[in-house]
């Protein structure tokens, strides 16, 4: 966005705010400056008046001009073809150093002698204007004779670039860059009186008729004007528009241009005699098209789609006798979906600015542009305006001063923070804590109270805010997810370090695989499986595990152990996270170490493994046979009283159908597990004592029951309680022989033989009584 001081000062007085200070506030306020010039015309560059003209005897390109600049009047040779007698001109005079670095001095051009030269805008470092002479006029200000032109304002100048973020489509206009620095400068905006129409001009209604859809969310106002002469812009508009690079050597389109970038409306211009019907007439449809955008139909010919493209043929140009205008804004999303979605739109000059946001209030640069026009000799105006507005209505955000204040880290009074945003333009509106805002519509950008805060740091400068020390305050991460994970983490690295190796799979499996080994179906179904194997949710990880297995045990492994630590799903699609593991063939791989051939895995061995993973547990007889594990190696692991997964022996069926070796699995409910803290008990250093008993026991008897008797008496100096040996013979009949080693040891006192001999009667005692047991 390129803008120039003097353009400026049209909207807000910043006479009194010298150069620097006004980029420093742009900057501060998050319009950056990318370039600053300063145009400023070289002494000795006076007004001059062009008093006759005659041709050059020696050239038919060159004129020999008489030309007054005050004091005196001098003998100029011209080339430019657009010289007039009776012009006011810019002149060199003798001595004048030209931005080029050009000195003029007296010369002879083909024997007619020239003491002066007349300029071009280009040849005094301005922008291009025409192709000839800068012809001036009282645009600029009073033309006094000799007069130089450095000391007027419009060749005293600043041109300023600003680099906008694409959030920012209501600074791209001189009315938006001066709404903010009226706000940041405490300037109120200078007002604009509305346009009045002239006394008897006929009324635009007896050419257009406009009417729209109501899905037609979006605002349109239309003016018409007749040509009768030459439309000509002065010179101080041509300077402004030639300086932005906006310049067009169509007038309709320069007027155009210079309203669009004073207030940022967007406005099309359409020659009324190509589009008008056999009775002098125009009537508009405005209609929503397929994505969103909105069309100008006249009849069934597409005119231009709102805020994105205009058909070049209907343009106004510099023929044209009527020139209809449009004005029009369209939310910016439904720009950017529109041009987005249908690549054939071939967006031109507006999409630019209806994608960022353009000015809604129609009004402003319609006025502008009429006022400019009613100073035009050759311009008569029709009046009044056929209207079209469904816009949405506008946002309104609430919010506190303890909010704001919060988010900033500085207190902002109450009433500074409701003056920034009147001049930034919201409606404001205070009751008790609470400020309302209503967004005005030109900030699209503008959501919530977060975006709010950030006008008020904006205007009110980061650099005012006083810093403060950053204080890092850790949120406890100790929830029950990150507990999870540790542990999971964990029990993986254990896993490892035992001889396991980790496997993934996928959460879908083989609904017939799992059926064949007794898992119910999940009820939630997969609509589009990746394929036959994978067509359900997977209740359990054994199927995976034993897949996994075979794939390995078929690749020359001797010695298999895998786990995997994922997610399951119940019968009703619930999901929990399970621990898994398989160990198949030997307990190690053949080598020197271990021997050519290792012992076979077994449950112990299996258990063992699995201990040092989750550890110490318990295992219990299970209430209901896995159709999958043998009905005589399985059991139920119990940790802490609660039952939380089951080991075993995978069923010899199973092994066979699946090429396993001997095989034993484990599945475990990772929820279910305890995973407390190690605890360093008390240790004696006193010497421990050790007694075996041999008793007679059934044969069906079970273990459990002859140490929940021994338990029972809680002798605190019992600290081991194992079985040790169990023989068997003919002799015994129906009853076996187990030998239980009891070993005794206190914290504060060596045991003599009598304490020891006394715990050992007591626990005979016992299971004489309860188990009716005896010595062998």
């Amino acid at each position: 966005m390129i803008i120039t001081r003097n353009w400026l000062q049209e909207w807000i007085d910043i006479s009194e705010i010298p150069s620097e200070r006004l980029l420093s506030t742009l900057n501060s306020i998050g319009l950056e400056v990318d370039a600053h010039d300063k145009i400023s015309l070289p002494k000795g560059v006076v007004v001059g008046l062009v008093k006759s003209k005659r041709r050059h005897e020696n050239s038919d390109h060159l004129n020999v001009c008489e030309v007054d600049v005050g004091k005196q009047s001098l003998q100029i040779v011209c080339g430019a073809k657009n010289v007039e007698a009776g012009q006011y001109v810019a002149v060199s005079l003798i001595g004048a150093v030209l931005p080029s670095g050009l000195e003029i001095k007296p010369a002879k051009l083909r024997g007619v002698e020239s003491f002066g030269m007349i300029c071009s805008a280009t040849e005094l470092g301005l922008a291009k204007t025409n192709d000839g002479i800068m012809v001036l006029d009282s645009s600029i200000g009073e033309l006094v004779l000799g007069k130089e032109l450095r000391e007027y304002e419009i060749f005293n100048d600043d041109l300023i670039e600003i680099e906008l973020t694409a959030n920012r489509g209501d600074c791209l206009s001189i009315l938006g860059i001066a709404r903010d620095l009226g706000a940041a400068l405490d300037l109120p905006l200078k007002e604009k009186h509305e346009f009045e129409d002239a006394d008897g001009a006929p009324g635009i209604g007896r050419i257009l008729s406009v009417r729209a859809s109501d899905e037609v969310s979006a605002k349109f106002a239309f003016r018409a004007y007749e040509i009768k002469g030459e439309l000509k812009l002065n010179l101080k508009q041509t300077l402004r528009l030639a300086s932005v690079g906006i310049l067009q050597s169509c007038a309709v389109q320069n007027f155009i241009n210079y309203a669009t970038h004073s207030t940022g409306v967007l406005l099309r211009a359409y020659d009324f005699e190509k589009i008008a019907s056999v009775d002098g007439k125009v009537a508009l449809d405005i209609k929503p098209m397929p994505n969103g955008e909105f069309g100008v139909y006249a009849g069934k010919r597409l005119l231009s789609v709102a805020g994105i493209c205009q058909d070049a043929e209907l343009k106004a140009c510099c023929s044209s006798k009527v020139v209809l205008l449009e004005a029009n804004y369209t939310a910016p999303l439904i720009i950017a979906k529109a041009v987005n979605e249908n690549k054939s739109l071939k967006g031109d000059e507006h999409v630019y600015r209806s994608s960022r946001g353009s000015e809604p209030k129609l009004r402003l640069g319609l006025d502008l542009l009429f006022r400019l026009l009613l100073k035009n000799k050759a311009v008569s105006l029709y009046a009044g305006t056929q209207k079209i507005s469904n816009a949405l209505e506008p946002l309104i955000v609430g919010f506190s001063e303890k909010e704001i204040n919060s988010m900033i880290g500085a207190q902002i009074p109450r009433d500074k923070i409701v003056k920034i945003l009147k001049r930034l333009g919201f409606d404001v509106g205070v009751e008790a804590d609470l400020i309302t805002a209503k967004v005005p519509p030109f900030r699209h950008d503008i959501v919530n109270s977060h975006d709010v805060c950030e006008e008020i740091v904006r205007i009110v400068g980061i650099d005012n805010i006083a810093a403060a020390p950053l204080s890092f305050y850790e949120k406890n991460r100790l929830n029950d997810t990150y507990v999870s994970l540790c542990n999971g983490r964990k029990l993986r690295s254990k896993a490892a370090a035992v001889g396991f190796f980790e496997c993934v799979h996928y959460v879908f499996d083989d609904s017939k695989a799992l059926q064949s080994l007794g898992f119910a179906p999940c009820k939630v179904k997969i609509l589009n499986p990746i394929n036959g194997e994978l067509d359900a949710l997977r209740p359990t990880l054994i199927n995976h595990l034993l897949e996994s297995a075979e794939r390995n045990l078929k690749n020359s492994r001797r010695s298999v152990k895998l786990f995997e630590l994922g997610e399951v799903f119940d019968a009703d699609g619930s999901q929990c996270l399970r621990l898994g593991f398989i160990a198949s063939g030997l307990k190690a791989e053949p080598s020197i170490a271990v021997g050519a051939k290792p012992a076979a895995v077994d449950f112990l061995y299996f258990a063992n493994l699995i201990q040092s993973v989750i550890g110490k547990f318990k295992v219990r007889l299970p209430g209901e046979n896995l159709k999958f594990l043998s009905e005589f190696e399985q059991a139920q692991i119990e940790q802490g009283g609660e039952i939380v997964g089951f080991i075993g022996r995978v069923d010899y069926a199973v092994e066979a159908g699946r090429d396993l070796d001997k095989s034993y699995l484990c599945e475990i409910d990772f929820s279910k597990l305890k995973f407390e803290n190690i605890v360093a008990d008390a240790y004696s250093k006193f010497p421990s004592v050790s007694r075996d008993l041999s008793i007679l026991v059934p044969s069906g008897m079970r273990f459990e029951q002859i140490k929940q008797c021994i338990d029972a008496l809680k002798i605190e100096a019992l600290k081991e309680l194992i079985p040790s040996d169990l023989y068997s013979d003919e002799s015994l009949g129906d009853s076996k022989s187990l030998t239980i080693r009891l070993v005794f040891q206190d914290l504060q006192k060596t045991l003599c033989d009598e304490q020891v001999a006394g715990f050992t009667d007591k626990i005979l005692a016992a299971l004489s009584s309860e188990l009716g047991l005896g010595l062998r």
